[in-house]
């Protein structure tokens, strides 16, 4: 489906004719101008004639129809292709959303391509018309606009998941944490979101490096410096989302050893306390034994004499392991 279909002249959106194609013809004849479409997950019939009229190489025209592309940056004879994938952040969810975005770059013409429900184009495009210097530098302005806001919302979600890590080292340090809690399920779930994240973000790099330098046809001399900006972005959102990794790790390896000092106090609770139950068992099992000639049997504080040995026993146990900490 075309969202929307437009000619830029000198850095300013004109009219032009409703059929794309003869939009493209007027766009390049002018030698000032370039065509944007933008297309929401067009069908195979809807994106041939696109293919045919901008030339569209067939391996670009397969990874944008099919979606589930690593991003990244194709440079074919008559076009650039680059990929990006957009993320949303659902915080009562907890989960990472990826969309797929992809651009065409060529003579004369820009080509947007959506997949998913992450958008940033429109924002993208009002903001862009009402920048005629950044407009002027032509189809690439449009590749530079689409990267900065991709990764200017990455930093957002980095900011999101970092808040929601800090509640759960909260909780997991928390003094009753783990009660009747999965705990390290939680943490491995949130560890998944990061990794979805991260493979959405760090393949981006390379190809934002490449836009910065020389040698990438189709882009305009004076757009370089913006995609410098936009791959300075990029490497703090992905130092910022391998700091999260890490910590995620240490939470986890903290939580596990939490976990494990937790059992070996229970263990040692249960030890003292079978110890001490172990005392009046054994003397209890001796005078069951029912042997004619045992001492105090005959005795009338025989039984308070016993019964006294085992408290005054249990208690010395108790006193000791209440000061060795078991208890």
């Amino acid at each position: 489906m075309i969202v929307d279909c437009a000619i830029y002249r000198d850095g300013a959106r004109t009219e032009g004719p409703a059929d794309f194609s003869d939009a493209l013809d007027e766009a390049r004849a002018s030698g000032d101008a370039f065509l944007w479409i933008g297309l929401h997950e067009p069908t195979e019939k809807e994106f041939e004639l696109v293919t045919s009229e901008f030339g569209l190489h067939p391996l670009a025209v397969e990874d944008a129809l099919c979606a589930h592309q690593r991003p990244k940056l194709e440079v074919y004879d008559d076009s650039l292709f680059l990929v990006l994938k957009p993320v949303q952040y659902d915080d009562k969810a907890g989960t990472v959303t990826a969309g797929e975005l992809m651009v065409f770059v060529g003579d004369s013409f820009v080509v947007t391509v959506r997949h998913g429900e992450a958008n940033p184009l429109g924002s993208v495009r009002d903001r862009l018309e009402k920048m005629p210097e950044v407009l002027q530098h032509g189809p690439t302005a449009v590749m530079y606009a689409v990267s900065d806001a991709v990764v200017d919302h990455y930093l957002d979600v980095a900011d999101d998941l970092h808040g929601d890590l800090e509640e759960l080292e909260t909780e997991v340090f928390a003094p009753n944490a783990g009660a009747g809690q999965n705990t390290a399920g939680r943490i491995y779930a949130f560890k998944r979101e990061v990794m979805e994240f991260r493979r959405s973000a760090g393949p981006l790099e390379e190809p934002m490096e490449r836009l910065t330098g020389a040698g990438v046809p189709f882009v305009h001399e004076g757009s370089r410096p913006f995609f410098r900006d936009v791959s300075d972005h990029l490497t703090r959102v992905n130092e910022h989302v391998e700091g999260l990794d890490r910590l995620l790790s240490d939470i986890l390896s903290a939580h596990l050893a939490q976990m494990g000092v937790r059992q070996n106090d229970d263990m040692r609770k249960i030890s003292a306390w079978a110890a001490m139950a172990a005392v009046p068992t054994m003397i209890a099992g001796i005078y069951g034994m029912n042997f004619t000639h045992m001492p105090e049997l005959k005795q009338p504080w025989g039984y308070p004499g016993v019964v006294a040995l085992m408290a005054g026993v249990i208690a010395l146990l108790y006193r000791w392991f209440k000061r060795r900490g078991w208890l």
